[in-house]
């Protein structure tokens, strides 16, 4: 059984399964429209939250909820189910496939065995979509990759029940009463609203432009606080988070300066332009940051004061971004 599935490469997972399963039921949106509808730029800085002793940072909503919140603006809703036992998850997603339906699922990227060696750590929160089975092996459609792959049964109940950190326990997700003339206007309002909304209103001073100046007083303190090493490990895991685990700190920006391109002509206002492109900039900004950073934790940094110069960068983006959502804050709901 095989479902007829046009698979996209994208940018990011998540956007990439959303936009690859609106697809599939007619509804074609770019992989920086879903993102921009469904509120995908966030940020968060959170000490008091570790991973083997580090402090989380986050540059996008919790997994699952870009897709949760573009579908709900466009009409149609998603179904999702966990399970206890992988034999139950299996049959349950072999029972959606018999009946056409394409599958999104969480899943490890430890094991999946068709990711280069290098791409491989665990991390439990990677999107994909199974869209058939034949002779024992499901047939998926990763976003990240540049075709087609499959996994035999082994493997996919292997990466659908991996162990650690935000275990999936089998995710999986499908969409449900698709919508024949979905309010792309009145989603893009919605989701540019919501972004603007989460990144200045948060009181709480770990989160939006507000989180991202506490993390620049952080990086200030890390070599007097922490230590050389310690700071190092600090710092390193910061950059890791923005550049390679699907976070998406400078990547996230450019791809919302798409959208707000992509929402210019079709809202019809021509100064989201010039914001996306001031956007994009920011993302440089970003950029640069995560190279100067690199160069700290890499022990090669020539400049003197390298940490303050690090949080110096921090506090212009977080200026910068602040009006960015303001100015995105008047547009009429």
């Amino acid at each position: 059984m095989a479902i007829d599935f046009k698979h996209e490469q994208s940018a990011h997972c998540e956007n990439g399964v959303a936009s690859n399963l609106l697809h599939f039921y007619g509804i074609k949106l770019s992989e920086p429209m879903i993102f921009g509808i469904g509120s995908g730029l966030f940020f968060s800085h959170m000490p008091f939250v570790k991973v083997n002793n580090i402090p989380v940072t986050s540059f996008r909503p919790l997994p699952g909820v870009i897709f949760r919140r573009a579908a709900r603006r466009l009409g149609f809703s998603v179904k999702r189910k966990k399970f206890r036992s992988p034999d139950k998850g299996m049959a349950a997603l072999d029972g959606l496939l018999q009946k056409d339906i394409p599958v999104g699922m969480l899943v490890g990227v430890y094991h999946l065995s068709y990711f280069p060696a290098p791409y491989r750590f665990h991390f439990n929160a990677h999107n994909l979509v199974v869209f058939g089975k034949e002779n024992g092996n499901y047939k998926i459609s990763d976003p990240v990759m540049d075709d087609y792959a499959s996994l035999t049964e082994a493997e996919l109940k292997k990466v659908r029940f991996a162990k650690g950190l935000f275990a999936p326990k089998g995710h999986m997700y499908w969409a449900d009463k698709i919508p024949t003339n979905p309010d792309f206007k009145k989603a893009i309002i919605k989701g540019i609203h919501h972004t603007a909304k989460d990144m200045l209103g948060i009181p709480v001073p770990m989160f939006g432009v507000k989180g991202i100046r506490f993390m620049a007083k952080k990086v200030r303190n890390y070599p007097t606080k922490l230590g050389k090493r310690k700071a190092s490990q600090f710092l390193g895991q910061i950059v890791r988070a923005q550049e390679e685990i699907g976070t998406g700190g400078a990547g996230f920006r450019f791809m919302y300066a798409a959208f707000l391109q992509e929402a210019a002509e079709i809202l019809e206002l021509d100064w989201l332009n010039d914001t996306a492109e001031e956007m994009t900039q920011i993302g440089d900004l970003w950029r640069s940051f995560a190279v100067a950073t690199s160069r700290i934790v890499k022990d090669r940094s020539q400049v003197e004061d390298a940490y303050n110069q690090a949080a110096d960068i921090l506090l212009v983006i977080a200026d910068r971004e602040e009006q960015v959502y303001k100015d995105l804050k008047k547009i009429k709901k």
